[in-house]
């Protein structure tokens, strides 16, 4: 049961950016705060276009847990990965601060590389010859790599949230001094908070006999159990979350099939040009894969077209025919209509861009609702690279939290 006396910090959004970042305070500064992750979707959720999907850091983390034998070993899958060129404009992309690499100084976005020996994965990071490159490509690469189980790899982070003693509220927020002045006790009326002490929930239903009673009136213990801090990870909601509006944020929609092809166990990804990958395949360790997909900047349809599908389709059996069941392509040239059949679901995202990037500073307020001085930490505008960016921004997000907590 965690103290009354501990202060919260409170932490708004619960996809990737916000579930690995009250992960990391928990984990860290746990005993010191009462952790509470609000959300408005939840990863127990029906899949829900709320929830969509740089550095060596996060993939270190990902590397290390996708290890045999590691609890999140199920969720995670390591690849062999070929990456091809549509021409010599390559996008900037981790591997420029990734260690154990050199690469050709002609591509000035890995320019940067660095070597210091200690990471296995990155020695099987090389340049691909013409011969092993499809018709029409100008270069490529190849390296080994992590992919993810999005929808159960968010449900082991909640798992890990709440195991570690993190506490989860189910709520909407308005407005950020909503919860600023008031943390949890800004949500009335049927919230629900698993995970931890009952007598926070029974305060948030507004229905416990301690909130009552000369000296320790409701309105005095809202005043008094405000949060210390709110790290603010809502993503796209940051353009609406009244406080943040930041109009600097705008969906950059994605779309995808998966198919069931548990042959497949390496990834491909095409890249057209400046503005990120074009078509790719990526395996699941479920036997799923993943086949996209699209960047359509400010579009908010949230439901697949069909006539997208079917470019996507399209596009992935031409760059990976392996999706193709290895039956059917030991009788004859396999055709699209031989992976239509595997079709199971058609998925679509929208990712918070942000002009400008990511958004990971501290924002003090004051006075509100009578409080003090309060600090707000923005984690987010992640925009497609919220799984790869998770853990480093977790970290600097931390460090911004416990410099911010010393000067209160």
């Amino acid at each position: 049961m965690a103290s009354k006396t501990k202060q919260q910090i409170v932490v708004l959004g619960a996809g990737v950016i916000g579930l690995t970042t009250a992960l990391k305070i928990q984990s860290e500064i746990g005993k010191q705060y009462d952790v509470v992750l609000i959300g408005e979707v939840l990863p127990t959720d029906p899949k829900n276009i709320q929830y969509t999907k740089l550095e060596v850091d996060t993939f270190k983390v990902l590397w290390d847990l996708s290890a045999p034998g590691s609890d999140a070993e199920g969720y995670l899958l390591r690849i062999h990965e070929e990456e091809y060129f549509a021409d010599d404009s390559i996008p900037i992309k981790p591997f420029e601060n990734m260690p154990d690499v050199c690469f050709l100084s002609r591509y000035p976005f890995y320019r940067a590389l660095t070597v210091n020996v200690g990471v296995p994965f990155v020695l099987q990071f090389k340049r691909l010859q013409q011969s092993q490159l499809p018709t029409g490509v100008r270069s490529g690469i190849s390296f080994t790599t992590v992919t993810i189980d999005t929808p159960l790899y968010l449900n082991y982070l909640l798992n890990q949230f709440l195991v570690k003693g993190g506490r989860v509220l189910r709520g909407t927020a308005q407005h950020i001094n909503q919860v600023i002045e008031s943390g949890v006790y800004g949500f009335p009326g049927g919230a629900a908070l698993f995970g931890g002490a009952s007598s926070i929930q029974v305060l948030v239903t507004g229905s416990s006999s301690e909130s009552k009673g000369p000296g320790n009136s409701k309105e005095e213990e809202r005043k008094s159990q405000g949060p210390a801090a709110v790290v603010n990870c809502t993503g796209i909601g940051a353009r609406f979350l009244g406080g943040v509006e930041d109009k600097k944020l705008y969906p950059l929609r994605g779309q995808t099939i998966i198919v069931r092809a548990p042959w497949v166990r390496s990834g491909k990804t095409l890249y057209k040009d400046r503005t990120g990958a074009f078509t790719y395949i990526i395996p699941r360790r479920s036997g799923e894969v993943i086949v996209g997909g699209t960047r359509a900047p400010n579009d908010w349809y949230a439901q697949p077209r069909p006539e997208t599908t079917e470019d996507i389709l399209k596009r992935g059996f031409e760059l990976c025919p392996e999706l193709a069941p290895p039956e059917i392509r030991s009788q004859h040239e396999p055709t699209i209509d031989d992976v239509r059949s595997l079709i199971v679901a058609e998925g679509c995202g929208l990712r918070p861009n942000r002009e400008g990037g990511i958004r990971l500073e501290v924002e003090w307020t004051e006075g509100v609702g009578g409080r003090g001085r309060v600090p707000v930490i923005h984690n987010y505008g992640h925009g497609g690279t919220g799984f790869q960016a998770s853990w480093a921004s977790a970290d600097i997000a931390l460090r911004l939290l416990e410099e911010s907590l010393a000067q209160i």
